[in-house]
């Protein structure tokens, strides 16, 4: 990278309102999200988010792409790594550990192959998608795999829709239930290996770094809660998050991790939240 298009880029990240449009299309992902979802997480005016996607476009830092009749903006991640790489090497003498004092050496950067895998699902209620997916995971997964579930805004208890269905495909519910995320952010918690988000509404959320720098993936699906209509519309519902949920489960517990850097298993991790 250039000394110009490093200066482009800093100021483009230097207002506040840039900054944190950039920060949620990395949260989000490489699928990339449409202006008026992020006007909504961010409460920001349509013409005001404009303004800062053609600043931060300009800069090289996302990119568009026209979908049907939406346009979707994504982080240009290999531009802010080129960045970084730039402020590593001439500000930091080649060293991240000096002005990176947390980061891990890159021989710890995979997550650790001598025991299981903790893997945390966080939605907004936990009472649905990320409690598919913690039992699919224990059921699917064997050994290799500890799996958990937690919400923002946890509900009271698990949606009986979502019980019907675990039940009715041979799952036990025994310890599912719905957690807030608190639970996983002390300091006895169980260090994660790996977090998806599995609602737009968690990722779209400002969270601390989880400790030990996890492997993060982005694996949206609509809520089959806030669906209205029949109760056969609502439990075919219930059923397409599952069956989805499934499929990806099912390649995530195949991939050779043992295999695969870090950046090659955030890529397959990133193609399993697109698959459909």
């Amino acid at each position: 990278m250039e000394l110009k298009e490093a200066t482009d880029a800093l100021d483009a990240l230097s207002h506040p309102g840039r900054l944190g449009v950039f920060r949620l299309l990395v949260r989000r992902g490489p699928d990339g999200v449409r202006p008026s979802d992020m006007a909504a997480a961010l409460s920001l005016k349509p013409n005001t988010l404009s303004v800062y996607l053609s600043a931060l476009q300009q800069a090289g830092l996302i990119q568009s792409e026209r979908k049907g009749r939406a346009v979707y903006y994504a982080a240009q991640m290999a531009h802010m790594g080129a960045l970084v790489d730039y402020l590593v090497a001439d500000c930091c003498r080649g060293r991240p550990d000096l002005c990176m004092p947390g980061a891990q050496p890159a021989a710890a950067a995979s997550p650790r192959q001598d025991r299981s895998f903790h893997v945390l699902f966080l939605c907004t209620g936990n009472s649905a998608r990320s409690i598919f997916a913690e039992r699919l995971l224990a059921d699917l997964g064997g050994a290799r795999f500890v799996a958990h579930s937690a919400g923002l805004d946890p509900a009271s208890g698990l949606n009986p829709h979502a019980v019907d269905l675990l039940e009715r495909n041979g799952h036990s519910l025994d310890g599912l239930r719905a957690k807030p995320v608190s639970e996983f952010q002390s300091a006895d918690a169980p260090r994660m290996d790996f977090v998806f988000t599995v609602c737009d509404a968690a990722a779209n959320e400002e969270c601390a770094p989880w400790p030990g720098q996890p492997i993060t993936a982005h694996w949206g699906l609509p809520d089959p809660v806030k669906v209205i209509g029949t109760q056969a519309e609502k439990s075919l519902a219930f059923a397409e998050t599952y069956a989805q949920m499934r499929r990806r489960i099912e390649s995530f517990v195949t991939l050779p991790l043992q295999e695969l850097d870090r950046l090659g298993l955030q890529t397959r991790l990133d193609d399993i939240g697109r698959s459909s």
